[in-house]
């Protein structure tokens, strides 16, 4: 399981996909409460947090204090909104200029528009904004924008034909478009359309983009090393890896990170110092994504002290507080079964304000486990049940720690993991069972597990009964004290 979370973290290379409870405030965004600094339009916008607040309400309240409401600001801010993924927010701002005499939009700005509309109103209201658009603006960056919701929505067939009237029309002179049905082919299964299935058909598809006189981006160079690192090709994967730095820039900055990924798959330990002593040099500070992509990378080379030290770095710098960054540390010592010093970077998070997720828990409920240490798993089991508002059950998890508590004998254990199941909204006829092996295994009798079956109205099957049956004949347990 840690081995799996260490190597999906590796993949991170672009912005957090994961959802949390509270979407964050970007440093040069945050509400002048939190930082005393002046009060501004974004400021306000990106304080609103809940959905249900009014972008528009803001905007106007903004104008009637007689403040300059400015495109080039809202357009700022509507970028930092779709970051945090909200989405609605960010539509609402959009909705607002579109309808201003004063603001004169392009047709980027519909672009944005129309993938708002798709991301917050779905698929048919995206393509009844375009269809509505003048057919000035149905142009190449729109076409674009439908193409990618399309790509989101795994509609190959609309995408295909949107892709053969965008050539017809002479919009395939930028990579964008090729990359985003590479992204449906593969989402979709349809490997015989993807060029990375195989060298021969990738270099086929670049020789065709190079036809059309079409620059690749670093998105293309990225696929075609990915592709080059899957088969062994090494030289030919450093050598697209140079002309994908070449278009690396401050523009098109998680490039970097992207980078550093590849070269952590190459093994390349050299390139990936350097990608990050480069970044460093060009950018005055690191994003949370860049420290999670480099500390996920020096976790896999297992250069821990390195990856330590840049933890520091971010700690320092970093406002967020963001729980997923210092999962990967705890992960990589638990997978590294060196519990003590998970346990010991579990209370630097708390000492230094970082609100452990679900994951932390989680993460440390299965390093316990390995250690056969019950009183731990329970505790943090109960932990990450208690920090989500409705807990997804994970089966595998509950077998798991039922099936050590049995082999520990412990029935006061299997009672308290009872209770905590009950008060988290999961009880099942399995459950029951697993406490009554535990019982059976520990030789003695459980108290009135019909009634309390009754009670949470869960069903007793055959197993159950002669489960019950089996340990009647034992001694009562002395675990009433857990009994709920």
């Amino acid at each position: 399981m840690f081995r799996r979370y260490v190597k999906t973290a590796l993949a991170l290379n672009r912005s957090f996909s994961t959802t949390i409870k509270k979407q964050l405030i970007p440093n040069n965004l945050t509400t002048s409460t939190q930082s005393g600094g002046k009060d501004t339009l974004g400021r306000r916008l990106l304080s609103l947090i809940y959905p249900k607040r009014s972008a528009v309400i803001t905007i106007r309240k903004w104008a009637e204090e007689g403040n300059p409401v400015g495109k080039y600001e809202l357009n700022r801010i509507v970028r930092e909104l779709r970051k945090l993924r909200r989405y609605k927010h960010a539509l609402e701002i959009c909705e607002w200029m579109k309808i201003q005499k004063d603001i004169k939009l392009l047709p980027g700005d519909y672009a944005v528009h129309l993938d708002l509309v798709a991301k917050v109103r779905g698929l048919a209201s995206a393509e009844k904004f375009f269809e509505d658009l003048p057919q000035q603006l149905r142009g190449q960056q729109t076409c674009t924008a439908l193409l990618h919701t399309y790509a989101q929505n795994k509609l190959s067939d609309k995408a295909e034909a949107l892709m053969k009237k965008m050539s017809e029309c002479g919009f395939l002179k930028y990579p964008l478009p090729y990359n985003h049905m590479l992204t449906l082919y593969i989402a979709t299964g349809q490997m015989d359309k993807v060029p990375e299935n195989n060298v021969e058909g990738a270099e086929k598809y670049f020789l065709k983009l190079k036809k059309a006189k079409i620059d690749g981006d670093w998105v293309t160079y990225s696929t075609l090393t990915s592709l080059y690192i899957k088969n062994s090709l090494f030289d030919k994967a450093r050598s697209t890896l140079k002309e994908m730095e070449k278009r690396a820039s401050r523009k098109a900055r998680v490039a970097y990170s992207s980078l550093i990924s590849l070269h952590t798959n190459m093994d390349d330990k050299d390139g990936v110092h350097r990608i990050w002593k480069k970044m460093n040099s060009i950018f005055s500070k690191m994003n949370d994504a860049e420290y999670t992509c480099m500390i996920s990378s020096l976790v896999k080379f297992k250069e821990f002290e390195e990856a330590e030290k840049v933890y520091s770095e971010w700690e320092t710098v970093s406002t967020t507080g963001d729980s997923r960054l210092s999962n990967l540390l705890l992960a990589a010592y638990i997978n590294n079964d060196d519990m003590e010093k998970a346990e010991s970077f579990y209370g630097r998070m708390v000492q230094k304000g970082i609100r452990p997720s679900y994951t932390t828990w989680e993460l440390l409920t299965w390093g316990f486990l390995k250690l056969k240490q019950m009183d731990k798993v329970l505790h943090y089991f109960q932990k990450a049940i208690e920090s989500v508002g409705k807990w997804e059950p994970d089966d595998r998890i509950i077998r798991e720690v039922f099936h050590n508590l049995s082999k520990q004998r412990d029935v006061e254990g299997a009672e308290k993991l009872l209770v905590i199941l009950r008060e988290a909204g999961h009880v099942t006829t399995e459950i029951y069972n697993a406490l009554l092996r535990t019982y059976e295994k520990a030789g003695k009798m459980p108290l009135i597990v019909a009634e309390r079956m009754k009670k949470d109205t869960v069903d007793l099957n055959e197993e159950t009964q002669e489960l019950i049956k089996l340990t009647s004949k034992f001694c009562v347990a002395d675990a009433s004290s857990v009994l709920s």
